[in-house]
Order: structure tokens, then C-alpha cells, then sequence
């Protein structure tokens, strides 16, 4: 059975409607066509999982939410859910700006892979290779530190090594000339350590290998060919678009906004990329393989290979037992039985974001709330409990029902 076969009769799906409302609401917008036919058990599948997600948006309160789906190179499941802020209740919708945190890490990583692409750089160069001046406590560190160590968090450096200070509004430039003054704890390679310092290294090395800005390079490479059409890495792109979330905070009597500050854009690559789940859904098409003229699936397995063990129960509690976790570079890997996920997620200034794929699969999600709670960190691995029990047949159906007009594609084009 030919993929692409499997991939003509998952479109049919589109026949679910995207919904584009606010929580309160209950009526559905009309779709200008209907596929010939569905196939039954994704729908299914798709309205289990909105009723679940229904039923944690009240429980949890959380004021707005967005969710995509993908499944291979379609979007089968796009909403927008509740409000951007309590004092004006303005719906969320598809094109409602959210912040990403460190699920912009993964970013980082690809654009890194896109560059590799051209060969202006390798994953094992030496960082001193592209930034001579740049030096940590150890010279012979120094000169061994590569791009892979950096987007890995394997750099030697102490746990959120001056995310203090990252916090405090420091510049990059003087962030980064801190690093040599403080104690390491490992060789290279040799102990994972979250970072958001170190990590934003990145950008600076990319500016050294193309002449360009972290913010120019993404938008050219990423943003503007992925049709991320409402995606930024600054305060000033997320404070000029109206359409945006407000992130919110727990009182006594309930969500309240609070104002967008401008802490982690110092750290673009760590945390600095605004989005929304239209954005998202484009990116994940990225990820699952299917825009290979930008970023091509060579590029993927290498960001995506597990470089260093990691602690399961910090990240994945909610996830079923006998799991083993990794970092690869900008992103988290869970392994669980016969099922790899790849995975990231992000919490700033009172967001909440979650990213997750299963590439044998070839499914996708990502949730963006604005404010912190349980309800992003369980919708994901609720979201592939569900599916797993699904998968089967949606897989055989699709495989018995494959022989749709091609003009059904065409038009599922049109109207995107």
C-alpha cells in the first residue's frame, strides 16, 4: 500500500469542520463543501477527544486555549477555545497570538538543520570555530564545546545557568560573557543541563554563519516559507498584534490578565517565539515530514536523534510507565513501548504550550493556553492514550477506502 494512497483518504477528514469560537459557543460554521465520504474513525476519534477537552476547559478554568491536529500533511483538527482575556472576553481564534516559551527551543534546532542544509555549518563544529572570542572556565572546554553540546544541553555548565539573570533583563552579550566565569560540572557530552543561556549561543553562531539576525534568519527560513503568517521572536511582534492572548494569573476570584513582559526575548532561541495555532499546525506539517523542499527529513532525524538520557518522572508524570526519556537537540524524547514521541514543551510570564509527534505514526499535536495549568501537560498524553485506541482502525479504514476522485485534494487545497 502506497503512503500516498493512505494520505488521499485521511484527507478525507476535512469534512469535520474547523471550528473558530469561543468556549460559550455552541454553533458550528458551515463549511463551503463536503467530502464524499469520512472515514468514521477519525471522526470519532476527534470527537472524543474534543469532549475531552471540553470537559478539562471547565474543570481547569483556563481562560483561552487553541489545539491543532495534524495527521501526515493534513490538518484534521484546528480550534480556538474560551477567551483572550477575562475583562473583555474576546474569543480565542486560530489567528490568536499565544507565547511559546521554551517550545521555541525546537525552533532553534530546525532553523540550526536548515542552515546545515547549505553547509554553512555542521552539527559537530566547534563553537569557537564560528566565536573566538567566546570562552568558558575551561580553555580545553572551550575548544571542545560543538553546536551539538549546545542544543543538547550538554555543555557542562550548572542547571539554568544564569536564568536569573535572563530574568533580570540582561543582554545576550553580557549573559553569554558571564560563562566563563563559572564552575563547570562535567565534561562536554557528559550530563544533560537544562540551559537557556547557553542554548541562545545558537543564535549568535548562526549570525556568524550566515551575516544574518536570529530574528531575520527564522522569519526567512521558517516563519515566511511555512506560511506562519502571524509568527514572531520579539516583544515588539507580540505587543503590535491585536489579535494576541493575554496571559493570566490565579486569584481569589479567578483568572485575571496581566501584562506581556519582555523577559526571555533576550534569550530568543530559548524562549522568544509568539505564535498561534494556525502557525503551529503549519509547523507541525514541518515536523512530520511533508514541507522537504524547506526543511527535509535528513534534517529531522538528525535533530530528533536521542543524544542524552533524561529524568522521566520531572517531565512526563502524566505519560503510561516504563518510559525512558533523552533530549536530542531542542527537543524531548519519550520512549514507551513500541511508541517514540517527540516532544517539547513551555511556560512564560503566564503561558502554558505543548508540542508533541509521533513520526512512525504520523500524527501531531500542540496545545497553546494562556495561563498556566494541568490542562496543557495532560491533553497530550491523553491525547495519544486515545489515539492509540483508534489507530488500528483508523489506519484499516483508510487503507479500504482510498480510491476517492482527485479533485477532492485539489479542493481541500483551495479552501486552506
Amino acid at each position: 500500500m502506497k503512503k500516498s494512497a493512505v494520505l488521499v483518504a485521511i484527507l478525507s477528514v476535512l469534512a469535520i469542520p474547523l471550528l473558530v469560537i469561543g468556549l460559550e459557543h455552541k454553533e458550528e460554521i458551515p463549511q463551503p463543501w463536503t467530502a464524499p465520504a469520512t472515514n468514521p474513525y477519525l471522526e470519532k476519534f476527534l470527537n472524543d477527544y474534543q469532549r475531552f477537552l471540553q470537559e478539562s476547559l471547565v474543570e481547569t478554568g483556563v481562560p483561552g486555549a487553541a489545539v491543532a491536529i495534524v495527521m501526515d500533511s493534513t490538518i484534521v483538527f484546528l480550534r480556538g477555545y474560551g477567551v483572550r482575556s477575562t475583562k473583555t472576553n474576546d474569543s480565542v481564534d486560530i489567528n490568536t497570538v499565544f507565547r511559546l516559551g521554551s517550545v521555541s527551543k525546537g525552533f532553534a534546532s530546525v532553523l540550526t538543520g536548515v542552515v546545515a542544509q547549505d553547509s554553512l555549518l555542521h552539527w559537530d563544529d566547534n563553537v569557537v570555530q564560528f566565536l573566538p572570542e567566546f570562552s568558558l572556565r575551561s580553555k580545553e572546554q572551550t575548544q571542545h564545546l560543538t553546536i551539538r553540546h549546545i542544543l543538547s544541553h550538554t555543555t557542562g555548565l550548572p542547571y539554568h545557568t544564569y536564568t536569573n539573570l535572563v530574568e533580570s533583563g540582561k543582554d545576550l552579550e553580557t549573559l553569554l560573557g558571564r560563562l566563563q566565569s563559572v564552575q563547570l560540572i562535567a565534561k562536554e557530552g557528559e550530563v544533560y543541563s537544562y540551559q537557556n543561556v547557553a542554548y541562545s549561543l545558537i543564535a549568535e553562531i548562526l549570525r556568524s554563519a550566515t551575516e544574518k539576525s536570529y530574528e531575520e534568519l527564522i522569519r526567512e527560513s521558517i516563519f515566511t516559507p511555512l506560511h506562519m503568517n502571524t509568527a514572531t521572536v520579539t516583544y515588539d511582534g507580540i505587543n503590535e498584534n491585536p489579535n494576541t492572548a493575554l496571559p493570566h494569573v490565579y486569584h481569589r476570584s479567578g483568572w485575571t490578565p496581566v501584562k506581556i513582559t519582555n523577559r526571555y526575548y533576550n534569550v530568543a532561541p530559548a524562549g522568544g517565539v509568539n505564535a498561534s495555532i494556525a502557525d503551529m499546525a503549519e509547523w507541525l506539517q514541518a515536523l512530520l515530514g511533508f514541507r522537504e523542499k524547506i526543511i527535509t527529513r535528513e534534517t529531522l532525524d538528525a535533530v530528533f536523534h536521542p543524544i542524552i538520557r533524561t529524568p522521566v518522572r520531572r517531565y512526563f508524570s502524566h505519560w503510561p510507565s516504563g518510559k525512558r526519556a533523552f533530549y536530542a537537540m531542542g527537543w524531548r524524547i519519550l520512549q514507551y513501548g513500541a511508541d517514540t514521541v517527540v516532544y517539547h514543551g513551555g511556560s512564560v510570564n503566564g503561558y502554558r504550550s505543548e508540542i508533541a509527534l509521533n513520526r512512525t505514526r504520523g500524527i501531531g499535536i500542540c496545545v497553546l493556553t494562556n495561563a498556566s495549568s494541568g490542562f496543557a501537560s495532560q491533553s497530550i498524553p491523553e491525547f495519544f492514550a486515545m489515539y492509540g485506541t483508534y489507530a488500528d482502525s483508523i489506519k484499516f479504514w483508510a487503507e479500504e477506502n482510498q480510491s476517492f476522485d482527485s479533485t477532492l485534494t485539489e479542493q481541500t487545497a483551495a479552501d486552506k
